[in-house]
């Protein structure tokens, strides 16, 4: 298949070059006057004029050169009966494959020309017609090298636009699965992290409790492993499982799990039936990374966290009793960064900072439109 432009393109430039030749033999008729040069220069002009279309997509520039000079010649010789078929056919490959920089330029520098030899062969050197008649035909010449050059543009400039989502999805995508690793490695590592601080700090004292720690930890690492698994199956195959997308119905497993890193969770939801998927997917870790915010910086703590939507909005509020000051300012690592960037892809708000009674809160807005909200 990559073979059959070339193949239609060779086939074409022997068409041309049979065409100009067979104009050379044709006589007189119809007020149109014959050519009456040597043989030889009808073999030339005809050659260069459709021989070069066969390697147009190797040198688009070099070839509408060669083809401009070839036709322009033909009509002052009145060789040519047909509107610069080859001209268009080099025009378009310069249209759809040289940058603007290039293929603007050369195609005012085509017009003009092919104007001037079309004006100068029909009706200053050997007159076929008036001026009124070449204008005409030359109205006829630009038309079909313009449109030719446009079409090639045109496809260019679509297929660059396609490049250009395919880019931005691409970057969008890594962005995403950045953001969901992140999600999966952090709030099940500060869980570890909190648990195995507690088994360290009780295991000779109350071996009861680092055992439970421990069995925290391995239940946690376990998690992690299965959902890093299914993050990478999918990156290395579509067939890969997958598991459900998390959603509003995992709150309650998020604010478990909190409680076992020492975290007394109050859970207030309301009104999330209808959410699609893609924002129910948001609002899950929203909340997984504002719990995760309150592991690492304020455990052991109450925290209570407030989902609802109605009135075309969701409004998710973490907010917890830990210690405030100046360590509990807004951190600079990636997890309420990566809060902050889900909301804004909502076209939401997100703020977050210590409270003035203490402890610390993290408030989000997304809007709704279009999903089922009371």
């Amino acid at each position: 298949m990559k073979r059959l432009p070339y193949v239609v393109d060779l086939v074409a430039a022997v068409a041309v070059t049979v065409t100009y030749l067979d104009f050379a033999r044709t006589p007189a008729t119809d007020g149109l006057p014959a050519y009456s040069g040597p043989a030889w220069l009808a073999w030339v002009v005809a050659a260069a004029a459709g021989l070069p279309i066969a390697v147009r997509r190797r040198w688009p520039l070099p070839v509408l050169g060669v083809v401009l000079a070839a036709v322009t010649s033909a009509s002052i010789l009145d060789l040519t009966r047909e509107p610069y078929i080859s001209a268009g056919l080099a025009a378009y490959l310069v249209g759809l494959a040289e940058p603007a920089r290039r293929s603007v330029p050369a195609l005012a520098i085509t017009l003009p020309v092919a104007s001037a030899g079309v004006y100068l062969g029909e009706a200053m050197i050997t007159p076929s017609g008036s001026a009124q008649d070449a204008a005409g035909l030359i109205a006829l010449v630009l038309m079909v090298i313009g449109g030719a050059w446009t079409a090639g543009f045109t496809v260019r400039s679509r297929r660059a636009g396609s490049r250009r989502k395919a880019e931005h999805a691409l970057v969008a995508e890594r962005l995403h699965i950045a953001r969901e690793m992140h999600d999966i490695v952090s709030h099940n590592l500060s869980l570890i992290a909190v648990k195995a601080g507690v088994a360290a700090h009780v295991a000779a004292d109350d071996p009861q409790e680092a055992s439970t720690a421990l069995k925290v930890i391995e239940e946690t690492s376990r998690s992690a492993l299965t959902q890093m698994r299914r993050a990478l199956g999918v990156l290395r195959t579509d067939g890969a499982p997958m598991g459900p997308v998390p959603g509003v119905e995992g709150l309650d497993g998020l604010a478990e799990e909190t409680r076992r890193a020492g975290v007394e969770v109050v859970l207030k939801v309301r009104g999330l039936a209808g959410l699609n998927e893609g924002t129910q997917l948001t609002v899950y870790r929203i909340v997984q990374e504002a719990l995760t915010n309150v592991v690492k910086h304020a455990a052991p703590t109450r925290c209570i966290v407030t989902v609802t939507a109605r009135g075309g909005s969701a409004a998710i509020d973490v907010v917890d009793d830990g210690p405030g000051g100046p360590r509990r300012k807004l951190p600079g690592g990636h997890g309420l960064i990566g809060i902050r960037e889900r909301a804004l892809m909502y076209g939401g708000t997100f703020t977050a900072g210590p409270r003035e009674e203490g402890g610390f809160a993290v408030s989000v807005r997304l809007p709704l439109q279009g999903e089922g909200s009371p």
